[in-house]
């Protein structure tokens, strides 16, 4: 029997299938929250359902996770995102014991055993800075859009100082910069800097030993992976998708409780 995990984040909904008899996850389906979180936490969820031709009825359990899980109709639990961050991560990395998380509006490192249960964590949900909205209003202002953001900074020849430690503040800093001349890769790599310092302190709250895993959709980000490699001085783990970390951990936590039923 098959069970689901969802994580109503911020800025996008991500519904996820797996099976606990093989151990894999079976599909998952990624959308752009919009401005109804129900409508479309709804939408993922029978959009997931249909690529595999199940019904709403075949589903043992679903988990929901996220800012928005105490909303979604279709669930049978709700557990905070930082326990299925934990909880995801260690399944899919289990030599890693901590998980550096940048999403829409939030960033958080976590730090977990190897059954994925949470040790401890540092969470920023206070400042855009540091987050994915950020690198969005960045791109805007340097016209350069995310996906061409990890070819960019590879031409700038230094790192321009982003000193600003408020996403509004930085906005008109980035903007001096460049009415001064600085190249918008050069703005682009000190922005990039900047949001790396901040993660790397947030980080060194917390054990971070062994393997450290990047999730969230900044993880999709080649460029910001470059640069919080340097900062942390290793190789950081990568998900094949970064964004669904959260609703795999929901997902597994539902399986664990099928096991238990």
């Amino acid at each position: 029997m098959i069970v689901c995990g969802i994580d109503i984040g911020s800025r996008t909904v991500k519904a996820l299938l797996f099976d606990p008899e093989s151990r894999e996850v079976v599909a998952h389906e990624i959308q752009d929250v919009g401005p109804d979180p129900v409508c479309t936490s709804r939408e993922a969820f029978h959009r997931v359902l249909e690529t595999r031709g199940f019904r709403p009825e075949d589903i043992f359990r679903t988990v929901a996770t996220g800012y928005g899980r105490k909303s979604f109709p279709h669930a049978r639990m709700a557990v905070t995102e930082i326990t299925c961050h934990a909880k995801g991560t260690a399944f899919l990395f289990p030599d890693a014991r901590a998980v550096l998380d940048v999403g829409g509006q939030d960033s958080k490192a976590i730090a977990f055993d190897g059954s994925g249960a949470v040790l401890d964590f540092a969470m920023n949900d206070r400042c855009a800075a540091g987050t994915g909205r950020f690198l969005e209003m960045v791109s805007g202002i340097l016209h350069i859009p995310l996906e061409r953001m990890g070819g960019a900074v590879r031409e700038a020849k230094q790192a321009a100082e982003i000193n600003s430690m408020c996403a509004v503040f930085a906005e008109s800093e980035i903007v001096g910069l460049l009415a001064r001349g600085w190249a918008r890769e050069e703005v682009l790599l000190g922005v990039m800097e900047s949001i790396a310092r901040r993660l790397v302190t947030m980080a060194g709250q917390i054990e971070t030993g062994g393997t450290v895993v990047f999730s969230g959709g900044v993880a999709k980000n080649a460029g910001m992976v470059r640069v919080l490699e340097g900062h942390f001085k290793s190789r950081l783990a990568v998900p094949e998708e970064p964004r669904i970390t959260a609703a795999l951990g929901a997902a597994l936590i539902g399986a664990e409780r099928r096991e238990g039923a």
